[in-house]
């Protein structure tokens, strides 16, 4: 499925205009994000990926004037999203959100470093984020390249031992290592940091793993 930025656009204004432009964003501008629970923050990330998967994105219509100037001081990103590095998975686009909605991490392989575990203690803790995921995707290379394990340039290969568990768990296929690696850090997060896992315990976190398909544009959740 190929769509064009323009295409998007004119879909989005359509489906606005005849719906009712404050009836069809949920939360017109910025939301009150932090108000969200756990649940409805994920229901959020779900409902955006269908839209953009049907090609009836709703962002495009919010006015990025009044979001940048309400989040220069302050960002209450309802949830956040921690993605493969590749450019194919343009986190705020396939989950049709705008400007402080989504608080985005990214590294290749979509792997929880120590790095990586501490940017996301800050959306939780410090910005209020309700829900995470971890957004494994389609013939991610970081992936292909852990089950490989060729000689790579650089310190490249520093990645594959957060990957390896995945490898070793579901050889039996790219996609199946793919999927196993999300889940995995994804119970890395809700095990390794005390932060999350209080908030998991105090139903104020959620936190889940997904998988994009780069043809359909669709993101299944994972468990």
């Amino acid at each position: 499925m190929v769509h064009s930025r323009r295409e998007f656009v004119y879909k989005a204004l359509g489906s606005a205009a005849a719906a009712g432009v404050s009836g069809l964003i949920p939360g017109t501008a910025i939301r009150a994000q932090t108000a969200l629970s756990p649940e409805a923050a994920l229901q959020q990330l779900i409902d955006g990926n269908r839209r953009f998967a049907e090609g009836q994105l709703t962002s495009f219509s919010e006015d990025l004037d009044i979001l940048k100037a309400k989040t220069v001081e302050k960002q209450e990103p309802f949830a956040a999203v921690l993605s493969c590095a590749d450019s194919r998975v343009p986190v705020e686009l396939i989950f049709d959100q705008s400007i402080g909605h989504v608080f985005v991490t990214r590294v290749a392989g979509n792997v929880a470093t120590s790095a990586i575990i501490a940017s996301l203690e800050y959306g939780v803790a410090v910005l209020g984020t309700k829900a995470i995921m971890v957004l494994g995707h389609a013939n991610c290379g970081a992936v292909k390249a852990s089950i490989e394990t060729k000689a790579v340039p650089g310190q490249i290969s520093a990645l594959y031992r957060y990957i390896r568990p995945a490898v070793d768990q579901a050889a039996s296929s790219l996609e199946a290592v793919i999927k196993a690696n999300a889940k995995i850090q994804a119970g890395l997060l809700r095990q390794s940091s005390p932060v999350l896992a209080d908030r998991i315990k105090e139903n104020q976190l959620k936190i889940v793993a997904g998988y994009y398909d780069l043809s359909s544009g669709k993101v299944t959740l994972l468990d």
